[in-house]
This record gives C-alpha cells, structure tokens and sequence, in this order.
C-alpha cells in the first residue's frame, strides 16, 4: 500500500506547488521541514514516499525506492520499466495539482539522487512547461533516448547541484549528464560545491531558493 505524501501547506494563499522526491532508502519526511524552509510563502510542498521494493544494488534488501538500481555505472543496465512506471506516478501528481487549479508552469520538480534522477526523467517527459526542476546529486537516467524522448519545451529551466567529493554519484556522472542536457535544453545550469559529499549544504540551499524565487515569483 501506498504511503501518503508529507504535504506542507502554503503559508499564503496556495499559487504554487513544489513535488520533492528524496533519495534511496529515505522517506518523504527527510526533506519536507528543508523544503519547507526555501520555499516562497504562497507554495505547497509535496514530498512522496517510494514505494519499498528489491533494490539490486544493495543485495536484494527491499527499501524506499522509485525504481530498481542495478549499478551506479554510467553505462550500466538501467530499469527502463520501474523507471516509466514511476515517472507515470509523478506526472500523475503535477496533474493533481493542475486539476486543483494550479497552472504547470507554476509547479516545480525536485529530487535528490535517485529521486533527482526521476524529476529530470519526470520534467522532460511532461508535455507541459514546469516552473523548473531542482536536480541534486545525481544522474540524468536514459540519457541515450534524449532528446528524442524530450516532451517538455527546451526552455524548462534546469538546476542541477553536486558535490566534488560525491562518493555514492560520482560528481562526473552529475558532468556528463550536463553536458548531455546543454545539447538540447536552453535553460540548463551546473552547480559546483566544493568538499560537498553525497549530501546538501549551506549553499546549494540559497542557491535552491533564489532558483525558485526567480521562476516561481509570487503572485
């Protein structure tokens, strides 16, 4: 059974919406109080929790995941289906919110690692121009059916964040995914943070709020 989404409600009147999907192994409770504390006072944070499956990855142990990890290689095997199924259950959220009369481009994606990868995977495969995705330490997966598989308009705006000491992604698997999304999205940026392991920072917080204060301006 599903677990329901930690939901901090708007502090103003509700405008905008930001779905922030956590890493490997963790809960929608691990980053909703940070969520919370950047985002602008007329937004609603979702934070879901994964449904807890087999990771390949970590021995078979069932844990909190959006989709199964087989390798942490670049050019590994990737589970193409669990990661289409769970972009299908993202898309379903940004359509809730869009139902309940928040326009698209005044929602907002966001993840870390494992949950990273699937909002990048999520906002490119949208029709609809989202306010932006917030992409921390990570991948971008199936990086070789870009840009066919690209829905979104290439003006998106893309902020991605990595550590240089990441020893769970490696920083130059956060570069060659980059580098690969500069070839077709307009609106891509790569955030350095140095000494940053597999966690976040001071920093990339600010620089996550001023991401979306600048494309989710309140209204």
């Amino acid at each position: 059974m599903a677990v329901a989404p930690v939901i901090i409600q708007s502090a103003a009147k509700h405008t905008s919406t930001l779905i922030f999907l956590h890493g490997l192994g963790d809960t929608g409770h691990g980053w909703a109080t940070t969520m919370g504390m950047i985002r602008t006072p007329d937004m609603k944070v979702i934070c879901p929790t994964a449904p807890t499956i087999p990771v390949t990855l970590n021995a078979g142990f069932r844990m909190p995941s959006w989709f199964d990890l087989k390798t942490l290689d670049i050019g590994g095997p990737e589970d193409e289906d669990g990661i289409k199924n769970a972009t299908k259950n993202v898309h379903e959220l940004i359509r809730s919110e869009i139902q309940a009369g928040i326009s698209a481009n005044r929602i907002m994606l966001g993840g870390f690692s494992q949950g990273g990868a699937l909002a990048l995977y999520a906002a490119l495969t949208f029709a609809e121009p989202l306010a932006g995705v917030m992409a921390l330490s990570c991948w971008l997966p199936m990086h070789k059916n870009f840009p066919g598989a690209l829905k979104c308009p290439n003006t998106v705006p893309i902020l991605q964040c990595h550590g240089d000491c990441d020893p769970v992604v490696p920083y130059k698997f956060g570069q060659l995914s980059s580098s690969v999304l500069k070839t077709f999205m307009k609106n891509s940026q790569f955030q350095s943070y140095r000494g940053l392991s597999h966690s976040s920072s001071e920093a990339e917080l600010e620089d996550m709020k001023k991401f979306i204060e600048k494309y989710v301006r309140r209204q």
